[in-house]
């Protein structure tokens, strides 16, 4: 009894969880209540408070470290030699205290005229310490349970206007940590996924003092293995495909604004519904279907919209060292209903760079978005090539 409390649980905590993300859709195959379910939904939590700021764009804004996670590409058409983030984010900080996710990553560029890049991220999602009761509410010990991913990523320039990348990540799934384990019957899941980027941009010089960025990119993320936590049942990634543009203008020596729209698109399978031969209603369930046929099934076996996200942004910088930022984020009521908008700051001097966001609460109850109420910030440092040489010298 214990440990079906313990799985139950811990389905009702990730399910929060995967709100930010995949939430919980009102539309099946056939237009009855379904809902878009993955493992591991930590893994498409927005992680860096510049992009949370401006409605989760990310895709193709100008780069920075923090494109390791929105496309690894850009890395290769950065102006600087190699940067560091930190970004720490609060999760469901109205309900509880200490879930947290945590992200690191960093890049260098290196090969002639600086044409590549290595990039590394650490992501690390705490959920707290849960206490595990029986149905009859007696105590059944106490856990810790973590989930983290690893990633290599490699970019290069392949144009003056064009770069590619891709990343390979290693995914680790401890929801169960420390939860009554009767004969096995869950362990912590392990997977592999990679991502594939492209990028492109191309500035018209229009004055000495005005010119015109257009940026556009493209994402597959998330490809990889099924994860499983038992020997029954083996669960999706959370696969996606995000298209992305921006426009940034300048206007003159001390102020530009950017413009930014992405649309991503969730590749896995729809739940479907069939009725046993007494006409009894089964409810909706996700096929076991294999990565490719439930990637192609995201189009062509569910209703339309299912899984697509619109994020909408905007930035504007002063003299390059103080930023506003806007943004709102829509899903259609019948594929999760999440609507937000997000507001934020940035400040940057010299190598240093500090961005924050706020996500303006928004909907009520189940419905409520996990990162309402909540500020979250980014720590940056920006290295040149002339850093570097000033520190060999």
């Amino acid at each position: 009894m214990a440990k079906r409390f313990a799985i139950v649980g811990l389905t009702m905590l990730t399910g929060l969880i995967g709100t930010q993300t995949f939430a919980q859709s009102k539309t099946g195959v056939d237009g009855r209540v379904g809902a878009i379910t993955t493992a591991v939904p930590f893994l498409r939590i927005s992680p860096d408070a510049r992009s949370g700021a401006m409605g989760d764009v990310g895709i193709a804004i100008s780069p920075d470290a923090n494109s390791q996670y929105w496309n690894v590409a850009k890395l290769a058409m950065s102006p600087k030699d190699a940067g560091i983030s930190v970004t720490y984010t609060p999760w469901l900080k109205d309900l509880v205290p200490d879930v947290f996710l945590g992200y690191l990553s960093a890049y260098k560029k290196f090969g002639q005229n600086s044409n590549q890049a290595i990039s590394a991220s650490l992501r690390y999602f705490n959920l707290g310490n849960i206490d595990y009761t029986t149905f009859d509410a007696q105590p059944a010990g106490s856990g810790k349970p973590r989930e983290f991913s690893f990633d290599l990523g490699y970019s290069i320039r392949l144009s003056n206007n064009l770069s590619v990348g891709a990343t390979m990540r290693y995914i680790s799934s401890n929801i169960a940590a420390g939860a009554p384990n009767e004969a096995g019957a869950y362990s912590p899941g392990k997977a592999f996924a990679v991502d594939a980027g492209i990028f492109y941009t191309s500035t018209k010089e229009m004055t000495e003092d005005r010119s015109g960025t257009f940026s556009a990119g493209a994402v597959l993320s998330n490809v990889g293995s099924k994860i499983s936590y038992s020997q029954n049942q083996r669960d999706f990634l959370p696969i996606n495909l995000g298209l992305g543009v921006a426009y940034t203008y300048k206007i003159d020596a001390y102020n530009k604004v950017t413009a930014a729209l992405d649309l991503n698109k969730a590749l896995v399978p729809a739940p479907r519904y069939y009725k046993d031969v007494s006409g009894v209603d089964s409810g909706g369930y996700i096929p076991n279907d294999g990565v490719v046929s439930g990637m192609l099934g995201s189009f062509t076996k569910a209703p339309p919209g299912y899984g697509t996200t619109i994020s909408v942004g905007g930035e504007y910088w002063y003299q390059d060292q103080f930023a506003v930022r806007a943004g709102y984020f829509y899903e259609n009521k019948n594929n999760g209903d999440r609507q937000y908008f997000t507001c934020g700051l940035g400040v940057r001097y010299s190598v240093f760079g500090l961005n924050f966001s706020y996500l303006v609460p928004s909907g009520s109850g189940v419905a409520r978005n996990p990162l309402s109420n909540t500020l979250r910030f980014s720590l940056l440092f920006d290295f040149d090539k002339a850093f570097f040489q000033k520190k060999q010298s």
